[in-house]
């Protein structure tokens, strides 16, 4: 047999070619202490802050600390099957979260795998959890309302698309409730929400779940859970990849609105993990850190200009108080982060004036801005007459009697208090809530005995929908309050009054 040597140079040039084998550089390390949720790992010289490490048993985790001569890394996920001497890899990524349509009307975890039993999330888009948030430039003024559907703040401390009002009070005040009603009211306004429970229980997780599904909110809400068993890692993760999901819809184009439920456990998980870390403690033993753990978190929050498609996200943080201390560390911090606070309080709670919102603690920064020119026009002496009513009513405490323009300003406060009292789930629609202010500023409430206000407003604005449907449609429409409309409303709700008075109202 004679062999001949193209034939044997094309063989080889064939195999030359058909090698594929990669060579991968992959940099390893080693545990040297592993326990609380913590691994210290030695030889990872190039590791970067915040990059994904993967552990020997297909656990994950983040590098936080970078010291001389080793690495803290906390665990996202079981440090069982951990052992010290185990291998380390570098992963070269930082942690992301699935983003997209598919997560809507689903239960997350902190790393974006669903929990509801509903099956696999179909998505192929991620977003990194930690995200630079919009400069000056890229972003435009807050002046679209968001409606929360709740009088007494849509009336004195509107939130604007874009925003960030922080929800603030002891526990058991309300604050989850405003939030779940602003949700509710967002129905049919094509407003993303995405709902993120900090250390919660995840009994109070499944009802709240349930209630959203009952008022058909769950259609348009995404909620990620970390609850109060979970890793302090994943409660630490959670408001970020929470954000990353909102950000998704914001840069779309979309409005989004973000609760975060709640910030006081969401510093805890993280003085947790600090104090783990050996970082030095700070006062109230929180690290140095803490402010910006919060503030590159809510400074996410942005309406965007035009050039990056006019999104927005509105961000309700929620801070709890204790024995109603607003001084403390953490609600400092996120008080001097956010554009305004809706403080709660718990004795008008308990006296049942729910919700129980302090008209001289809670404040918009964005004010006025973010109101409909209806709303503007008559909710500008609805505030004023509040603050009145609350300063008269400690000083009549001490007084039997009353001169007439006094006894007047206390009638009109309480028949305020009354008309800002809102039952759970309720929320109220903008022109509705124009008509319920219109008539109790302009004191066509003054002669309506106090325990049958609600019971007036309900029935006036059926009457006003039924026989004036002109004027609630102009004020939805038109978002304004012209002279022939306020003309009409007049003489509409003293045609009802007759009619109430016949009723034996």
């Amino acid at each position: 047999m004679k062999l001949r040597p193209d034939e044997i140079t094309s063989i080889i040039k064939q195999q030359i070619e058909n090698y594929d084998i990669k060579i991968k550089n992959e940099e390893v390390g080693y545990i040297i202490q592993v326990g609380d949720g913590i691994a210290r790992i030695y030889g990872l010289n190039n590791c970067m802050y915040g990059e994904l490490l993967e552990f020997s048993n297909g656990t994950v985790g983040i590098a936080l600390n970078l010291e001389e001569d080793n690495i803290g890394c906390v665990l996202l996920g079981e440090e069982s099957g951990i052992r010290e001497g185990d291998m380390v890899k570098r992963t070269g990524k930082r942690a992301e979260v699935p983003v997209g349509e598919a997560l809507i009307g689903r239960v997350v975890n902190a790393l974006g795998q669903p929990i509801d039993g509903k099956g696999a999330i179909n998505t192929s888009e991620f977003r990194p959890v930690e995200y630079e948030a919009p400069g000056v430039v890229d972003r435009k003024s807050v002046g679209v309302p968001l409606q929360t559907g709740i009088m007494a703040i849509d009336a004195m401390f509107p939130i604007g698309r874009g925003q960030r009002e922080l929800i603030i009070g002891d526990r058991q005040t309300g604050k989850t409730s405003i939030a779940i009603d602003t949700i509710i009211n967002q129905k049919g306004k094509d407003v993303i929400c995405v709902y993120v429970a900090i250390g919660q229980k995840a009994s109070s997780l499944a009802k709240l779940v349930s209630t959203l599904e009952q008022f058909g909110a769950m259609e348009y809400t995404i909620i990620v859970s970390a609850t109060a068993s979970e890793l302090a890692p994943l409660q630490y993760i959670a408001p970020y990849a929470g954000c990353a999901m909102a950000e998704y819809f914001m840069y779309k184009g979309k409005d989004t609105l973000i609760v975060y439920d709640d910030l006081s456990k969401h510093a805890v998980a993280y003085r947790t993990m600090s104090l783990l870390l050996r970082r030095p403690p700070g006062r109230e033993a929180y690290p140095g850190d803490v402010f910006y753990l919060h503030s590159r978190l809510l400074e996410r929050s942005a309406r965007l200009s035009e050039e990056l498609g006019g999104g927005s996200m509105t961000a309700l943080p929620i801070i709890e108080t204790l024995a109603g201390d607003v001084s403390a560390y953490i609600p400092t911090n996120v008080i001097s982060i956010t554009d305004g606070q809706i403080y709660l309080e718990s004795e008008l709670f308990f006296a049942g004036i729910r919700p129980a919102v302090n008209v001289g603690l809670s404040v918009s920064r964005v004010g006025g801005a973010a109101q409909t020119k209806a709303m503007k026009k008559v909710s500008g002496r609805l505030r004023l007459d509040l603050a009145q009513f609350r300063e008269l009513e400690v000083f009549t405490q001490f007084s039997s009697e009353l001169d007439k323009s006094t006894r007047e300003m206390l009638d009109q406060g309480e028949r305020i208090v009354q008309t800002l009292k809102q039952p759970l789930y309720h929320p109220i629609p903008m022109h509705h809530q124009v008509i319920i202010i219109f008539a109790v500023v302009n004191k066509f409430l003054s002669d309506v005995p106090i325990e049958k206000v609600r019971e007036f407003e309900t029935k006036l604005i059926e009457f006003i929908d039924t026989r004036y449907p002109q004027v609630s449609e102009t004020i939805n429409n038109t978002k304004d309050l012209d002279d022939n409309t306020a003309e009409t409303l007049k003489s509409a709700i003293k045609e009802f009054k007759q009619q109430y008075s016949g009723m034996g109202g």
